[in-house]
């Protein structure tokens, strides 16, 4: 027997090590998920948010038996099981009487260039008649108000300062100050909205892509932004606005918050979003900020960059959204930023960077960098050769004034 208790003890060695190997191995994978639960905390998205126009018991009342003008484009949708639907053809259906949709830039199916002017025009699906708000007018006049009852504003914003939906809903609400009409804004979240950062807006470079003193990321949504405006005194005059912002429910500023819907023609995706308030600075230069390809806003270059220092080429074609971007039809040297980590913060190091390797730095700024920045500042400090990170600590005074003021406005709890 002696030779089955040694098979014996054997195997139950062997059942042992197994068992010992398992449990390690399970240990082992264990120290891994926390790494891998952080991340996605931290990736988390607002999925339970819920935006202001889902909430039609709040403001349909509110509409019954009055003549209706709607501001909204392709992103004023109430969302449902099979998608979504079109705040417009939602109210129709609900027998608002919808009597005007004002349209913004980029038009009211959302098809027109940035900075492309939109016509007025009926609606081809409603037959109701669209007013143009970027155009030869970008404040509703007295006459086209008149006979309105209320004005309801759904546009969802990306929470930058030069993204001018902020600068129609200013003037929306002046206008309808000015006539006594109320306005309703169906509130939504801010994918930006997680921070505050960038230069503060100087009166002196007041522009439709910045018509109020606020850095250049707010961290507010479009309705604490409404709220503001009146509070702050900002309209014209200081006149306020009858205004009611219908809030989302669910929504923590803390997340992030993914767009189903393309909020313009050159922000096509989280990523874009998520780089817009550092590369769009690059609109005020001659360098190209991706517009022309399938990654706006999420790339740069141009043909007089350094090209012993940029290895990343492309060319700019005439697309949906940029019928003629910068540097057409060139080769363009410079970084392609699609796999960059969210950020959180304004970042001038691509900016910094690209200035110091131009060939030609006569070529680099053009007339628009001052309003895009807010300040003459900005290019001084570049051109002076301050880094990135000494610019940023030269906000810091600014940003924390503005801070406090923006907090008397917030409508959900802050970051």
């Amino acid at each position: 027997m002696t030779w089955f208790n040694t098979l014996k003890n054997t195997l139950f060695f062997a059942f042992l090590l197994l068992f010992s190997c398992a449990k390690g191995q399970k240990q082992s994978q264990k120290t891994v998920l926390p790494q891998r639960v952080t991340v996605t905390v931290a990736m988390k998205n607002n999925e339970n948010a819920v935006v202001g126009a889902n909430q039609t018991g709040k403001y349909l009342p509110l509409l019954q038996g009055k003549k209706v003008a709607v501001v909204a484009n392709p992103t004023s949708v109430i969302f449902n099981k099979k998608g979504y639907t079109h705040l417009v053809d939602s109210l129709v259906a609900n027998k608002v009487n919808v009597v005007k949709v004002f349209a913004p830039e980029h038009g009211f199916r959302g098809t027109a260039d940035a900075g492309e002017h939109v016509k007025d025009g009926v609606d081809q699906k409603t037959g109701i008649p669209i007013m143009s708000l970027y155009g030869k007018n970008r404040k509703p006049s007295a006459e086209s108000l008149q006979g309105i009852n209320v004005v309801v504003f759904d546009i969802q914003d990306v929470g930058v300062r030069f993204y001018t939906y902020i600068s129609t809903l200013h003037y929306v609400m002046e206008a309808c100050a000015e006539q006594h009409i109320p306005v309703i804004i169906l509130d939504r979240p801010n994918p930006n909205g997680f921070y505050v950062d960038g230069p503060v807006l100087e009166p002196a470079h007041t522009s439709f892509v910045g018509m109020d003193p606020i850095p250049l990321v707010h961290g507010m949504t479009i309705g604490e932004y409404g709220k503001m405006l009146n509070g702050e005194h900002w309209l014209k005059g200081g006149i306020q606005c009858n205004l009611t912002v219908i809030t989302c429910k669910n929504y923590n500023r803390k997340e992030s918050y993914h767009l189903p819907i393309k909020p313009s023609p050159n922000l096509p995706n989280d990523k874009a979003i998520n780089l817009y308030p550092s590369l769009g600075l690059f609109e005020g230069t001659n360098v190209n900020a991706g517009r022309g390809t399938h990654q706006q806003f999420q790339r740069y270059g141009a043909s007089f960059l350094n090209h012993d220092v940029y290895s990343f080429t492309y060319t700019p074609e005439p697309n949906d959204g940029a019928k003629h971007p910068k540097e057409e039809g060139k080769v363009c040297y410079g970084k392609d930023l699609s796999k960059t980590p969210q950020l959180a913060k304004v970042d001038l190091k691509w900016l910094v960077d690209a200035y110091h390797n131009c060939t030609d730095k006569t070529k680099f700024f053009i007339k628009g960098f001052t309003i895009h920045a807010g300040t003459e500042k900005l290019q001084q400090q570049i051109e002076q050769g301050m880094s990135a990170e000494a610019i940023a600590k030269t906000w810091k005074g600014d940003l924390d004034h503005f801070k406090t003021i923006r907090a008397k406005y917030l409508l959900y709890p802050d970051f």
